[in-house]
């Protein structure tokens, strides 16, 4: 058959690159005291930048995880299947220590370096940064019990992936899952009715549904559940020291929007044995410090996510021409183009300043600001997500919406970490709670803000007015999505006056706060340099 047309005007693949060539983060990295860790960082960038591993994020996504309740036999096994890029994906993870890792290693900047890895590696694929985040963030909570950390910390922070279910102790690497709402109660978990009772060898007997097991195919997992003491948390293997299966019933995966590749599962424990971690009656007290970690994996996750729709719309834009010239040459695209790359750039820009208040535990003011800053930013972080993935899509034009372009999958995804750990409400409430609770928040927060005092008066202003809607307290409840944006954006706008480029600061300030800006992307005022904003999501 002869030649119809010759294909000209499409856009080179985005593959060969440096995903860490990114100069929000790297500033962030230095900012935390990390740049020790930029060798590694970059070649997990260059890594995540190959055509090779950009199809191991394509497959596991078009070939889900299936459940095998029972073997051929009858036997009940529970156990979840995965394409063999999933374990892929989850062994370079591992090996360079996006899970438990940092909580076992002094160096200073440890937790911002890797967070800046997980934000990279999380480019590839979403949807096992999961089971990853969760190992990470069980560690700390883990440690309320000495002696149940001292047995199975170092497994969960070994640089070793070793999938299948066997007893922990023989595995070389493990990795943990959270297990906490129910059909009832969803976000109020003290409404669960698993109930834990105790047993004479110290252990418990759980008995109870949750209607949302984050990767069920973990080693281990902590819940909540009723005890005599009242609501309590517990570790609980998927295989008991004595090597047979604990009764943990996997009744089915969830059907989800998206985050395809991961398994999320309803579960029934079924005289499951599990043990206490920390004290009867305090479990949302102790499993609240693994919560506060994956909040912070929510708003990288977030922020990776905007930095690859960003990135992949300029790429578009560079290489398509419409009307004479390049998509990214045309006066309207490039405002669409910087907006988005701004957004992006605020978004790493405060994640890598809450992840570097990681790192300073021993000092009460940064975990004071770390408490509201992170409430604030995971609010808003992760619900600008959706509408930016969707303006980066939609660049694309009708080719952004055929999941060849692999834009649906990044649109699909970004709704997840606005729900995950606290939907807007829980998070905005959160941050009233913190400052009701512990008002040193608030004053760390400002002093956190106001390092930019007199950097940018449009900031100064805006900083003014957040502590004005703070002295007034009648109907702060149903005020308190705006509040917490305000307290969120301007948090953003006083590390970019300091850290940032010029006139991406200069651009956040004057649509951010000037008043000069509409409600969708690319309404930036004029005087705008675009062109330099855009140059930093350029890759290549």
């Amino acid at each position: 058959m002869p030649a119809t047309h010759e294909v000209t005007n499409q856009v080179p693949p985005l593959a060969g690159h440096d995903v860490a060539d990114d100069p929000a983060l790297l500033a962030g990295l230095e900012g935390a005291g990390a740049g020790w860790a930029a060798g590694e960082l970059h070649e997990l960038g260059r890594l995540a930048g190959t055509e090779e591993v950009q199809e191991w994020g394509r497959l596991v996504n078009e070939n889900e995880p299936v459940l095998r309740t029972h073997d051929r036999y009858g036997h009940r096994i529970d156990e979840v299947e995965f394409h063999p890029h999933w374990h892929d994906l989850m062994k370079v993870a591992t090996a360079h220590g996006l899970h438990g890792t940092p909580w076992q290693d002094p160096r200073e900047g440890v937790h911002a370096a890797r967070a800046a890895k997980f934000y990279v590696w999380g480019q590839v694929e979403a949807g096992h940064s999961c089971p990853i985040s969760m190992t990470y963030a069980a560690i700390p909570a883990l440690r309320a019990t000495p002696e149940l950390a001292a047995r199975y910390e170092p497994l969960l922070a070994a640089t070793e992936y070793d999938f299948g279910l066997r007893e922990p102790s023989t595995k070389r690497g493990l990795l943990a899952g959270m297990s906490m709402t129910e059909k009832q109660g969803g976000s109020d978990v003290r409404a669960n009715t698993t109930t834990a009772t105790p047993s004479a060898d110290g252990s418990y007997t759980l008995v109870g549904h949750k209607w949302f097991t984050s990767a069920p195919m973990c080693d281990m997992f902590l819940t909540l559940a009723q005890a005599p003491g009242g609501l309590s948390c517990f570790l609980l293997p998927r295989v008991l020291p004595d090597g047979s299966r604990n009764p943990i019933r996997l009744q089915r995966l969830k059907d989800k929007l998206g985050n395809r590749s991961n398994a999320s599962s309803e579960i029934e424990y079924d005289n499951a044995v599990g043990w206490l971690v920390g004290e009867e009656g305090r479990g949302v007290r102790t499993i609240i410090e693994m919560v506060n970690n994956t909040r912070l994996d929510c708003t990288l996750g977030s922020a990776s996510g905007m930095r690859l729709g960003a990135v992949r719309a300029v790429h578009h834009a560079t290489h398509r021409h419409a009307f004479g010239k390049a998509l990214v040459d045309q006066p309207l695209m490039a405002n669409v183009l910087a907006d988005l790359v701004i957004e992006s750039e605020a978004a790493t820009t405060v994640a890598m300043r809450l992840a570097a208040a990681g790192d300073r535990r021993g000092d009460e003011q940064e975990q004071a600001f770390r408490r509201l800053g992170l409430a604030v930013s995971k609010y808003w972080v992760c619900k600008r997500a959706p509408a930016h993935a969707a303006e980066a899509l939609e660049c694309f034009g009708g080719n952004g919406y055929v999941e060849e372009s692999g834009m649906p999958r990044l649109y699909r995804e970004a709704p997840l970490s606005s729900i995950w750990e606290g939907s807007g409400n829980v998070a905005a409430l959160d941050a009233l709670r913190a400052m009701g609770k512990q008002p040193e928040s608030v004053a760390a927060f400002f002093a956190e803000v106001e390092r930019a005092a007199g950097g940018d008066a449009r900031l100064d202003d805006a900083v003014d007015r957040v502590r004005k809607e703070l002295t007034d307290l009648e109907g702060i409840e149903y005020r308190a999505r705006r509040l917490v944006e305000a307290m969120a954006l301007v948090l953003q706008g006083s590390l970019l006056v300091r850290h940032g480029h010029p006139a991406v600061a200069d651009a956040f300030c004057a649509s951010r706060f000037g008043g000069d800006w509409g409600i969708a992307f690319g309404t930036l005022p004029g005087g705008v340099d675009t062109g330099a904003i855009i140059e930093r999501a350029v890759i290549g």
